[in-house]
């Protein structure tokens, strides 16, 4: 999976295309807000011990994963949900202050082990895209781990079957990668699964059409320029590198985020 993602990455050469606290009081709102501002979202993917054979771009180390999310409590950033960034995109809703999302692809199972045990600290709650192929194999999440995640009030949502480049589907693979494990998710979940996120963060508008005709009703991409005819279905992420200091990670939310403003969309 890491060998497939990194490959495609660079032959595409696509661009970013303390427990005290509670990370999600929402006594915090941001009256001041325009929904027409992105949020921060940050994806994470491997979490590991040491870097290893594993690609920085893509993997954090457990102890830097832990400084990361300490930082952005210190900070007081208060992580948001799938549903909440949705409801501030569409209506409007507000958000705590300084909101931000934490995703995580791929269904590593150091995402339930590190990443959930992590942010329990802080009251912080994530997003995790579940590839469904690999659940219940080794070093990759369980289904009873997804649905304590679910039950701890995570976020479920799709990646697929099998990680496939989406713009290449034709029309009756799409059960197979979405239909199907969509409802699986839910079965496992007990939750509606309403999010997705592109594998390797790629799209087009004959994707974003066959999400919208499945009930979809927001996609995450990673850090290609937002579609404005399509702001929900291209909500951008930055991946978040193993070499970046504190101080590169806080610059790089502020610099991929919080100075640019873009359209949104209301549903019909």
């Amino acid at each position: 999976m890491l060998i497939r993602f990194f490959f495609f990455v660079f032959s595409l050469g696509f661009c970013q295309c303390d427990p005290h606290k509670n990370g999600n009081n929402k006594n915090h709102f941001a009256r001041d807000r325009s929904p027409e501002q992105e949020i921060p979202v940050l994806c994470y993917h491997n979490i590991k011990s040491e870097l290893d054979h594993h690609a920085p771009e893509l993997t954090v180390t457990d102890s830097v994963f832990r400084i990361q999310i300490k930082m952005l409590a210190d900070s007081g950033y208060h992580t948001v949900t799938a549903d909440e960034l949705y409801n501030y995109l569409t209506r409007g809703s507000a958000l705590p202050s300084k909101p931000i999302m934490l995703s995580f692809d791929d269904s590593h199972e150091e995402h339930f082990s590190i990443a959930d045990k992590e942010m329990k600290k802080y009251g912080f709650k994530g997003v995790f895209f579940v590839e469904t192929i690999v659940i219940n194999k080794p070093n990759y999440l369980t289904s009873q781990e997804i649905k304590t995640l679910a039950d701890e009030g995570n976020t479920i949502a799709c990646h697929t079957y099998d990680h496939p480049l989406v713009t290449r589907l034709k029309d009756d693979e799409w059960l197979k990668e979405l239909d199907e494990p969509r409802k699986l998710l839910e079965k496992i979940s007990g939750k509606v699964v309403d999010y997705f996120a592109y594998p390797y963060g790629a799209w087009n508008e004959q994707a974003i059409e066959e999400l919208k005709k499945r009930g979809i009703k927001a996609a995450f991409q990673l850090s290609e320029l937002q579609d404005p005819r399509d702001p929900l279905f291209t909500i951008r992420r930055i991946m978040v590198s193993d070499k970046w200091p504190m101080t590169k990670l806080n610059q790089e939310i502020h610099s991929a985020f919080n100075k640019k403003f873009l359209a949104y969309s209301r549903p019909k």
